[in-house]
């Protein structure tokens, strides 16, 4: 047992299906907690690659993630929640999953097993050394994100890593690697669970620090965000009447003459509006 990773070392916990309900939330609770542990202990990684991820954004860069399974749909879904949040475009923060978006809902046979798919993907988006490459993978084996990263640094492409098994062969092959090892899993190797808490904890602290250095927020505010709904336009107008101290028509009529809640704070001149 000690030659597995620690990914796939034995529950800590038998007979899962001897446990009352209150047992078993009970002990997922208990395994939950030592998430935000782990990834206190590798902040400092997590800095070096937040740090180059913003220099080459700064510079106009993009920043690409490629996963598979469960790794890979956190990625696509972090990247598609940047849009919304901080108003970038969609080509800005790009997630990218081993058997395309059909395996965001179905698992697509064998596709994170082929070495040479990643860079396929990664080609028809014209990645340059401007860029930045994350690997997701909580194994730290996975085929598809290794020949990526592999890929990427031929062409002088920074790479980082999330993984959650330490001294991995993604890890080897990144420039910034994030090691969160979180232990075995409440149920043997479903690294669905607490591996995926702590790659998504991890992915929040990289887009949502990278974003706040790019100026993508105000004070504590999402004063890029889109306004596509009537709840996005309702804290807007929230916002405006909090930052402007003023009341909420006149918010709202501010918010629908600019259309975002930044172009409201920079144009707004104090007299009646």
């Amino acid at each position: 047992m000690k030659n597995k990773p620690t990914t796939e070392q034995p529950s800590n916990y038998n007979n899962l299906e001897k446990m009352s309900t209150l047992e078993l939330l009970s002990n997922i609770n208990t395994e939950d907690k030592a998430v935000p542990n782990a990834i206190e202990n590798v902040i400092p990684s997590i800095e070096k690659l937040v740090d180059i991820i913003y220099t080459k954004m700064h510079e106009g860069g993009r920043l690409f993630y490629i996963g598979a399974g469960t790794s890979g749909r956190l990625g696509v879904l972090d990247a598609s929640e940047c849009p919304p949040t901080y108003g970038v475009s969609d080509d800005w923060v790009i997630g990218l999953i081993a058997g395309g978006d059909l395996a965001l809902r179905k698992a697509v046979e064998n596709a994170e097993d082929d070495v040479n798919l990643a860079w396929k993907d990664l080609s028809a988006y014209n990645i340059s050394d401007k860029d930045v490459l994350v690997g997701i993978a909580a194994s730290g084996t996975t085929p598809y994100v290794i020949g990526g990263l592999e890929k990427a640094r031929q062409y002088n492409i920074a790479t980082g890593c999330i993984v959650c098994n330490e001294n991995s062969p993604v890890s080897q092959v990144a420039d910034y690697p994030i090691e969160i090892v979180v232990g075995p899993e409440f149920v043997t190797g479903s690294t669905r669970m607490k591996a995926g808490t702590a790659q998504k904890l991890v992915l929040n602290m990289i887009t949502t620090s990278v974003m706040i250095k790019l100026g993508r927020v105000k004070g504590n505010k999402m004063v890029h965000m889109q306004l596509s709904n009537n709840k996005l336009v309702n804290r807007g107008i929230l916002m405006l009447m909090d930052e402007l101290h003023i009341d909420q028509n006149s918010a709202s009529i501010l918010l629908e003459k600019y259309k975002s809640v930044k172009n409201a704070l920079d144009n707004y001149k104090h007299k009646s509006i």
